[in-house]
């Protein structure tokens, strides 16, 4: 076992998933209802009046800090002593435990000495693990963002799923989207998020048009789950029909100049392009990491949805990646945590010699909670649980008897230079309710088919009234919701569906195998001036 002390001054020289949760009818809820919502506690600022009763208090850190996982473990842990640094408390100390060797053996020892408060452990299985062994009453900060491994007095740090989904999905709402499609990983994480994106959409009324899972990190899964997306095959095979309704036309039909002229504008246009009619929706929300985003928006743009057919959004898994030097996603927006505190991120480096990360800063949140609940004259419940939250250094947050947190966070929107442009910034309080739905109470969400209702050339031509009834289309497109319509304005009508295979012979127009289409792609990006 790996194990170190700091006392006082002279001792100092990620992971989304999960979202149903276990019953935590315990003593963490014991008055919490009775608690009153006011102004945020500073926790950067305040100052701690140590209890001088000649007592000594424990707080037991479990990190990983060995192992494959050593940095992630060695993050928190400089975050910790920073905050241990500048607080000096000369009644506390912190003793810290490797999680990365034999993790439950590690844990039950911590647990013997009988600490004030624990400061973690950081993944989903080693919280489990501890809420079974430490006693109800003693609490412990941890940093998993699975809502399944808390209760019992273990909570958690990290930002939780639901909160960044929720926030993006009120946006789409303000942004005045109707129909929104989910691209998610196919992972347990990714389910369980979906499974949020779906109770949100309902919770705000947009409309959901499709779910699509991809295997991460697999450029041929993403590609396939991209045409299957943008409706590819059947957008696909109505331009081509369409092409062949416009030249059998101009070849086999006596015409006026006047409707040569037009038909000939009419296939000309559509030539341009390898695929006809829109996509049912007019919104995307990726739920996958940056790299894997901008994967499968190329692809999307590739197989015929430009940004300017369908907005693009996304979670903070965005936040702090290079999506923000992609000029292609140019008007994308996501949630994310507000800018780390400056004051931090200048002590941590002096601390650690490294710049300040997101896990940086729940570890020093962390260790001043543990502080702060150590020397307060409040019960452990009444400090950690104060519904009126902290100000920390990812700005408000405030922690949750079940376990879970919720974290106030701003919308910010891509520009594709390297910057960002702030939409809305992140609440200061918890006077208003941030979030309605609650991670535990998510189940994981199965794939939903595209609604839609299938693209008709018909609908997209402008050929004289004479021909309509002989040059009729099939509708292209599994799973229609509805009989297709033509677009307005327009004096075309629907026509019922007819066998549409027959052969163009003449040498005025021979169509083109789809497979070899060449494709020319030019990526669109729309650039925004506040």
């Amino acid at each position: 076992m790996y194990m170190n002390r700091i006392f006082g001054l002279f001792g100092l020289i990620s992971i989304l998933s999960g979202c149903t949760g276990t019953s935590n009818n315990d003593g963490w809820f014991s008055g919490y209802g009775e608690l009153q919502t006011g102004t945020p506690i500073e926790m950067q600022y305040g100052t701690f009046s140590p209890t001088d009763d000649g007592t000594t208090h424990n707080v037991a850190v479990l990190l990983p800090m060995s192992g494959p996982n050593a940095a992630v473990g060695n993050t928190i842990r400089a975050s910790i002593e920073t905050a241990v640094l500048q607080r000096a408390p000369s009644n506390i100390s912190f003793t810290f435990y490797d999680t990365a060797k034999n993790a439950t053996t590690v844990m039950t020892d911590a647990v013997s000495t009988s600490p004030d408060v624990i400061i973690g452990p950081v993944f989903a299985g080693n919280a489990r693990i501890l809420r079974e062994i430490k006693p109800e009453t003693t609490p412990a900060l941890s940093f998993t963002s699975d809502a399944t491994a808390v209760g019992r007095g273990v909570m958690t740090m990290a930002l939780m799923p639901t909160n960044s989904i929720e926030a993006i999905i009120k946006e789409m709402q303000t942004d005045n989207v109707k129909k929104f499609i989910i691209l998610a990983p196919n992972t347990e994480s990714g389910r369980l998020m979906a499974g949020t994106a779906k109770s949100a959409a309902e919770m705000y009324n947009i409309g959901l048009s499709g779910l699509f899972y991809y295997t991460p990190d697999d450029s041929e899964s993403i590609k396939n789950t991209t045409i299957r997306a943008t409706m590819n095959t059947a957008r696909t095979a109505a331009n081509t029909r369409a092409r062949e309704i416009l030249a059998d036309i101009l070849t086999k039909e006596t015409l006026t100049a006047i409707e040569k002229s037009n038909l000939n504008i009419q296939l000309e246009r559509i030539s341009r392009t390898d695929t006809l009619g829109a996509v049912p929706y007019d919104g995307v929300l990726f739920l996958g990491d940056a790299d894997d985003t901008t994967k499968l928006a190329s692809f999307m743009r590739y197989y015929g949805v430009a940004a300017g057919d369908a907005k693009m959004y996304g979670t903070a898994l965005w936040d702090g990646t290079n999506i923000v030097n992609d000029i292609t996603m140019s008007g994308a927006k996501y949630a994310a945590l507000p800018p780390v505190n400056e004051n931090f991120t200048q002590i941590y480096e002096q601390v650690s010699g490294v710049p300040a990360s997101r896990l940086a800063t729940f570890g020093y949140d962390a260790a001043n909670m543990a502080m702060g609940m150590i020397n307060s004259n409040k019960s452990d419940a009444a400090y950690l649980l104060d519904p009126s939250g902290y100000m920390g250094m990812d700005g408000l947050f405030r922690l949750k008897p079940t376990g879970d947190n919720e974290r106030a966070l701003r919308i910010v929107r891509l520009n594709g230079a390297g910057t960002l442009t702030q939409i809305k910034p992140a609440p200061t309080t918890f006077m208003s309710p941030l979030y309605n739905i609650e991670q535990r109470h998510i189940s994981p969400a199965t794939e939903i088919t595209l609604r839609s209702p299938g693209i008709n050339p018909n609908s997209y031509l402008n050929i004289p009234e004479r021909f309509r009834s002989k040059y009729r289309s099939k509708t292209y497109g599994a799973n229609m919701t509805n009989t297709p319509v033509a677009q307005q304005p327009t004096e075309i009508v629907t026509i019922m569906p007819e066998d549409d295979r027959d052969i163009i012979t003449t040498s005025d127009y021979t169509p083109v195998e789809l497979e070899s289409v060449s494709r020319t792609f030019i990526d669109e990006y729309e650039v925004y001036e506040d």
